[in-house]
């Protein structure tokens, strides 16, 4: 949604009209409003996250059949199979395939179907030109029969102000060595993973307190929606860890706080089964903090492995948990030359991805003035 929203504004501002067609929400069983006009572009909200695809079709025939100079189909796990009805320039816009979410985030016997069927309309899309926004994505749909020539990759960007240059050199790195987690506790996420890890690291590398200012030992600190029925496992799980008195679950977060974790956290651990890029790794990176990810599409991309963090080979916690001491032994150790390099390599890639690159990227793809 916030890349959606950042290449629409800009497209506003350049004499576009853009409009969305999505699905409707509730909260607090209050439906969104059906048609909202925000910065200069029109969202309209028709049924719901699973009749849009038949609403869509429904309001181009009867709104915009003979308004759209372009139509971009956006993939979010289930295509609006616009190829089916919709004559105009279209363009297909993937952040990632499902594949294997589908069975962390759907429940049986829909992930099967979900997981069985996604096969299908991807080859029946496949000749179809193409925005992604990952090499990990364009070799996924390779893989589906998509052409070469046909698949675009734009730059992402972070809605999150990098630092300036003089405050990246200000940063002040907690007293404890301290494991960042932040995001929405979910399964795709595995957030179990990250825990699991870090108790691998505190089993095998028993770091030694005199090297923390204060005497504490290592934290893990996780942050992030913790509500529904995996947070609760995740809860559970910490309840009985070993090392429960070196993990806090935080909860949500403000956005102050989480800039001040994301500064001030030594790693930064993203353990996804999938991301389509892994923006919160780079907006970690743009607060000045490395980060530790599994070998999963997405992530591979958003992390130089050695350069701006580090990569897991075999995605298991207690890699994970060798690829924390590491980082420990980088800052620690040696004067902290090797931690303070990845950390400057990755915050100066960080500043390189924004949404102006995106737009300009996306502006030469699609032949606009």
């Amino acid at each position: 949604e916030v890349v959606n929203e950042e290449l629409a504004k800009r497209l506003v501002a350049d004499g576009h009209e853009v409009h969305f067609i999505v699905g409707n929400f509730k909260k607090k069983n209050v439906l969104g409003e059906k048609t909202e006009n925000r910065d200069g572009f029109t969202i309209r909200r028709i049924g719901n996250k699973y009749t849009a695809f038949l609403g869509a079709y429904y309001l181009y025939f009867r709104e915009y059949r003979n308004w759209a100079d372009l139509v971009i189909d956006e993939v979010n796990t289930v295509p609006y199979f616009s190829q089916f009805y919709i004559k105009q320039k279209r363009i297909l816009f993937f952040h990632q395939l499902c594949r294997e979410i589908w069975f962390y985030q759907i429940k049986f016997p829909i992930s099967v179907i979900g997981y069985l069927l996604e096969p299908i309309y991807l080859w029946l899309m496949r000749k179809q030109k193409v925005i992604t926004i990952s090499e990990s994505t364009k070799q996924d749909l390779l893989g589906f029969g998509f052409k070469k020539e046909n698949i675009h990759i734009i730059s992402e960007g972070i809605e999150m102000q990098a630092l300036s240059k003089e405050n990246f050199e200000k940063i002040k790195k907690y007293d404890q060595f301290t494991v960042l987690s932040l995001g929405a506790i979910r399964p795709m996420k595995r957030t179990l993973e990250a825990i699991k890890g870090f108790e691998e690291f505190m089993k095998q590398n028993t770091p030694d307190p005199s090297l923390f200012k204060e005497g504490g030992s290592p934290r893990l600190i996780i942050a992030g929606d913790n509500s529904g029925e995996y947070a609760k496992q995740v809860l559970e799980y910490v309840s009985k860890s070993e090392f429960k008195n070196n993990i806090q679950v935080l909860g949500r977060v403000s956005l102050e706080k989480k800039l001040e974790l994301m500064q001030q956290a030594h790693v930064f651990a993203v353990t996804s089964i999938k991301e389509g890029w892994g923006l919160v790794v780079t907006e970690a990176n743009s607060q000045g903090t490395i980060a530790c990810v599994y070998n999963v599409d997405g992530l591979r991309d958003s992390v130089k492995n050695n350069i701006t963090g580090y990569v897991t080979e075999r995605n298991t916690p207690v890699e994970l948990g060798e690829k924390f001491a590491q980082v420990y032994n980088d800052f620690f150790h040696f004067d902290g030359k090797k931690y303070r390099e990845m950390q400057q390599t990755a915050y100066n890639w960080s500043k390189e991805i924004t949404f102006d690159k995106s737009y300009q990227d996306l502006r030469k793809i699609l032949s606009i003035d």
